[in-house]
């Protein structure tokens, strides 16, 4: 998977990949020919007294030393270029497969898994991927090419490589093996540390409020133990593997000299060809080394692209389908049949047998009690989740059967979270529609009660958001996505509970405003307060996930028990019937 992983991405990288072979390859055949020089010179100059031979040789090993580090400088180079490269195709990929998944998707991975999945495990996959590409070449030239060398230098003196090599490769071995499981756990716990610090940034004025500092200290501590412990069990094991490759090494080079003495002693062997041969076995040793240093490093890239590769291929329950068509004008007739929803693994389905129609120029209202379904009816239309069964239409089309663009190119979601992008009030205003001018945004802000407030700041439109608008107020929030939904003018506006942190007054002003701009346009509130919803011409009751009562407030007062429950728990009996 990591292989395919790092394939997929190399290929549109073909050009300065074929460079960077040929750099190191021409590197590392300069690295191998430098002990043959090293040899000559001592053989033919020192022992023999020829200073030429010192010069001239000694002039193609400066000559070659050069060449050798503008290869290394311009392999390092591009190589690093290549590895960006494939972090930024990784990372896009991710943040464009993300973004096409539903909530489904999202609360499957969860939102901190996904932002480790798109940072720390792609910087993990981009680390090996440049590793790669350093040591690819170098390090199986320089072992195949080290080992013929040394065999021609001294072919009994070699046999020390079968020793050497097997040791070195079991000692690595075994140690890499348990550092895999470390690293898969320390991912893990790496998503669980960002969910903990997520949720205590996010609930910290909740944790203020209720004094649970101490608590929430405590759950971040356990977390950060938890990862600290699995890091440094890893780490003593990285840590190991260094004194170990280091004693094979210096081992190696004790026999190499000890044997290779002998050998000179009985006039076997040169002093050069053993300098050589020294330089040879080094060489293959370090590479060696490289190769595992390379290799430990696979176990915690693996598990990385395992989670990649886990969100890249998950198919969205929500996609257009392979019969959908792309509308360009859309009605605003809603028409729910029969429409049923289950969550996935739920026992109990949240919708059941949902059917009505909502016409252009009406306000539909939906009312009911906590965790009857509202939310998620409302969610259904522009397929922020897909019905299990039934059937809804916009505009006379099946819903499953239109580009999610043309669908919900037609609706204005207000959510029931007002939630604002950082930049200024503009952008997010021209989000609802980025061709916006300064006076239609002027007058979406007017009718969603909002165009004061933004008027009295120093910037005006420009005034900067922070991230989620928190630099406003809960109401101003609200009535800025409000006026994101006008902007865009949509066929079918769809309010989630967004009259809620607005006063009586700003209210009963909001609803005045938006009449004369949704004559045509097809309106669905749902709410809490039943003050927002008794001038709606329609009046949808749930609960338990079934529709138990439609109707106009005062038909529903007469006929729906749990209408007349809710109303009567928030107005007085006069009011209700008023």
């Amino acid at each position: 998977m990591l292989l395919r992983l790092i394939l997929r991405n190399l290929r549109p990288h073909r050009v300065p990949l074929a460079a960077i072979i040929i750099l190191q390859l021409l590197q590392t055949v300069a690295t191998l020919y430098l002990p043959t020089l090293n040899a000559s010179i001592i053989d033919d100059g020192v022992v023999k007294g020829d200073t030429n031979v010192i010069f001239s040789l000694g002039g193609w090993m400066l000559v070659i030393t050069a060449g050798q580090v503008i290869c290394a400088i311009g392999a390092t180079y591009l190589s690093a270029i290549v590895a960006m490269r494939v972090g930024r195709q990784i990372r896009a990929e991710l943040f464009t497969t993300v973004e096409t998944f539903s909530a489904q998707e999202v609360g499957q991975f969860g939102a901190p898994s996904l932002i480790t999945r798109t940072t720390n495990d792609v910087q993990q996959v981009q680390m090996l991927t440049l590793m790669s590409f350093t040591l690819m070449v170098t390090a199986p030239i320089m072992s195949v090419g080290g080992i013929l060398l040394a065999l021609q230098q001294d072919v009994p003196l070699s046999g020390l490589l079968l020793v050497i090599i097997p040791v070195l490769l079991v000692a690595i071995g075994l140690i890499v093996r348990k550092m895999v499981p470390l690293f898969r756990r320390g991912q893990k716990l790496l998503d669980r540390i960002n969910s903990v610090l997520r949720e205590q940034i996010m609930g910290i004025s909740v944790i203020r409020a209720f004094v649970r500092r101490d608590f929430e200290e405590e759950r971040f501590a356990v977390a950060n133990r938890d990862l600290t412990g699995t890091q440094l069990a890893a780490t003593r094991l990285m840590a190991l593997m260094f004194p170990t490759i280091m004693l094979v090494v210096s081992a190696a080079s004790v026999g190499v000299l000890w044997f290779g003495g002998q050998r000179i002693d009985a006039g076997q062997m040169q002093i050069g060809a053993l300098t050589a041969f020294l330089s040879y076995i080094m060489q293959i040793l370090m590479a060696v080394m490289m190769a595992m240093f390379m290799f430990m490093m696979v176990p915690r890239a693996a598990v990385s692209a395992e989670r990649i590769q886990a969100v890249l291929d998950t198919v969205p329950s929500v996609s257009d389908g392979p019969d959908a068509v792309d509308r360009a004008a859309l009605g605003g007739r809603l028409d729910f049949d029969d429409v049923s929803f289950t969550y996935p693994g739920a026992q109990a389905p949240v919708l059941s047998g949902i059917s009505f129609t909502a016409e252009p120029g009406t306000t539909t209202a939906i009312i009911g009690s906590t965790g009857s379904g509202k939310s998620t009816l409302l969610n259904l239309i522009p397929r922020l989740l897909d019905r299990t069964s039934g059937s809804i239409r916009v505009g006379g089309h099946e819903t499953a059967r239109l580009t999610l663009d043309s669908l919900r190119g037609v609706i204005g979601l207000v959510p029931q979270k007002a939630y604002l992008f950082s930049g200024t009030v503009a952008s997010n205003l021209r989000m609802g529609n980025p061709q916006a001018t300064d006076e239609e945004l002027w007058e979406a802000l007017r009718i969603a009660q909002a165009a004061d407030f933004v008027a009295e700041l120093p910037e005006g439109l420009q005034a900067s958001v922070g991230q989620g608008g928190t630099n406003f107020s809960g109401g101003q929030r609200q009535r800025l996505c409000i006026a994101r939904a006008v902007v865009g003018s949509p066929a079918l506006y769809l309010f989630d509970d967004s009259f809620s942190a607005l006063d009586f007054a700003t209210d009963a002003r909001l609803r005045a405003a938006l009449k004369p701009v949704t004559t045509e346009a097809t309106v669905l509130i749902v709410a809490q307060r039943v003050n927002t919803i008794l001038g709606a011409d329609r009046i949808l009751v749930l609960d338990e996930g079934r529709l138990v009562g439609q109707g106009t407030h005062a038909e529903l007062m007469d006929s729906c028990p749990t209408y007349q429950e809710i109303v009567t728990s928030q107005l007085t009996e006069e009011e209700a019937r008023a």
